[in-house]
């Protein structure tokens, strides 16, 4: 009987750790922005939300004032943004409530988005 519970408990752990291979990995965003028209750029952040939201997405870090340690930088605000996949990244990014806010954006900043995938 102890045999067979190790087995199917050993059973479970490779399921487990099978499934968290086969899942895709976490994408991120890496946004520089420097804004250059704050009222503008209120009409972005206004609309931001609701469509971000549809997509999963977390902003997981942002700072106007990051410590660099090497090399130059010259955003005023670095933006960490996370979503579950790779897909799901580029499918708000391309999405066209966000499309939308890009024009937006566009007018009110200037901006870096640099999308690289996480591990699993």
């Amino acid at each position: 009987m102890r045999k067979l519970f190790v087995v199917l408990a050993a059973c479970g752990v490779l399921a487990g750790a099978a499934s968290l291979m086969a899942q895709d990995p976490p994408a991120y965003f890496v946004v520089t922005v420097t804004v250059t028209d704050e009222d503008a750029y209120g009409e972005y952040r206004a609309g931001f939300g609701a469509v971000f939201e549809q997509f999963g997405g977390q902003v997981v870090a942002a700072s106007s004032d990051p410590t660099i340690l090497e090399g130059a930088w010259d955003a005023g605000t670095t933006v960490l943004i996370r979503f579950d996949s790779r897909a799901e990244a580029l499918a708000w990014y391309n999405s066209d409530g966000y499309q939308a806010l890009i024009a937006i954006r566009e007018r009110a900043s200037t901006a870096n988005f640099i999308l690289i995938d996480g591990r699993p």
